[in-house]
């Protein structure tokens, strides 16, 4: 093990996480200078930024004029809490988990709002065929596994002339692949994911038929003031003017301002998927280029090009989880990875986020680490 070299380049910026996300390229503090600290979110400043916040995204996502977007509490997790106690229970329900996050929904469906939901799951690397699934029920799902690195491929299979709704956790596709609003009744998304805004904000979209059921449709159970989305069965629209349910961090919002004005600054949409295709591309001829580690998805058109998963298929590895643990421990001494353990749930290995705002370079420069913290470990285990 005394031998290995290590590699020569180093990645200039180690934040590879999964979320909170790495930051903007070039990112400081004093862009944050124009935030209106101090100041009521609900005067005319506050009030601006959070509706310049709502715009921006509608621009850049490509999102239709008639569908809503809104700032909403509790990251992308308050958004989908508050879209399936919200919409739920009108019609049969279909959920489908192919990652932790996924299957978090279904628990709270079935064993919190207790509907007789079908369940269809995939494992760690697949993800189901929605050809197979019933779009006349509502349907549940994420669009990308951040946890298990798979994505849906297209929105092909989802009919336009459905009868239930579409509701969708984009949180790690959102500003890096393109989303098919037309076959989407609900997205929500968090800031801290692929643009590596601040964390506690969540965005809700809705399309029309999304706000027909809303407005038409009252659920058996109460709602709290931080999931209400209507009054005397309209939708408040001011929630999707920047009128936020509760207090938004003014400073987070400009965080995310920052972010926004970058995103378009390289092309919008367009140059933030061809940025992160960029960065998994590299990830997929390194292992294309080593037979003892491979991406957790098992088809090129479902992996992620944002949460990269992969997993090390040596036959000397005995302990798969001590084994890659051990790879990522000496990744983060070294300081060239930090936070790229697979998530808990998920299978050993490795979880590398390539999303917009990493730099290709970085990408490229990792790679040579990888493979000397993997003969390393292979070194270590042999010599026990």
């Amino acid at each position: 093990m005394s031998d290995l070299q290590t590699p020569a380049t180093r990645p200039a910026n180690p934040r590879f996480s999964s979320g909170p996300c790495a930051k903007i390229p070039a990112y400081s503090l004093d862009m944050l200078a124009d935030a209106p600290l101090g100041r009521s979110h609900r005067a005319a400043v506050g009030k601006a930024k959070l509706k310049r916040a709502i715009d921006q995204t509608r621009e850049i996502l490509g999102v239709p004029a008639d569908y809503r977007i809104g700032i909403v509490p509790g990251s992308d997790t308050g958004a989908v809490e508050m879209a399936m106690w919200s919409l739920l229970g009108a019609r049969p329900v279909e959920m489908l988990a192919w990652e932790s996050f996924g299957e978090g929904w279904v628990t709270d469906v079935v064993k919190q709002l207790k509907l007789d939901a079908t369940v269809t799951k995939a494992p760690y690397g697949e993800v189901v065929d929605l050809a197979t699934v019933d779009f006349d029920k509502d349907v549940v799902f994420t669009w990308n596994g951040t946890t298990s690195g798979v994505r849906v491929p297209n929105g092909d299979a989802i009919p336009a002339d459905r009868a239930g709704l579409t509701i969708c956790d984009a949180t790690s596709a959102a500003f890096a692949m393109e989303l098919p609003w037309d076959k989407l009744d609900v997205v929500t998304f968090s800031w801290q994911k692929v643009l590596g805004g601040e964390g506690a904000h969540g965005m809700l979209i809705l399309s029309p038929r999304a706000v027909e059921r809303l407005e038409s449709y009252v659920p058996a159970w109460p709602l709290p003031k931080i999931f209400r989305l209507t009054a005397k069965g309209k939708l408040i629209e001011g929630i999707f003017q920047g009128e936020t349910i509760n207090t938004p961090s003014m400073l987070a919002v400009e965080d995310y301002l920052v972010a926004l004005d970058w995103a378009q600054s390289i092309g919008g949409l367009k140059g933030l998927v061809a940025r992160a295709e960029a960065n998994a591309r590299v990830v997929a001829e390194f292992v294309a280029q080593n037979d003892w580690i491979a991406n957790l998805a098992v088809r090129p058109e479902i992996a992620s090009t944002t949460s990269v998963c992969l997993k090390f298929t040596d036959p000397r590895i005995t302990d798969g989880a001590a084994f890659a643990k051990g790879v990522a421990k000496r990744l983060e001494s070294q300081g060239v990875a930090l936070d790229v353990g697979a998530y808990r749930d998920a299978p050993p290995g490795l979880r590398i986020w390539c999303g917009s705002t990493v730099e290709t370079a970085d990408v490229a420069a990792l790679m040579p680490w990888i493979d000397w913290a993997f003969q390393a470990e292979i070194a270590a285990l042999q010599a026990a």
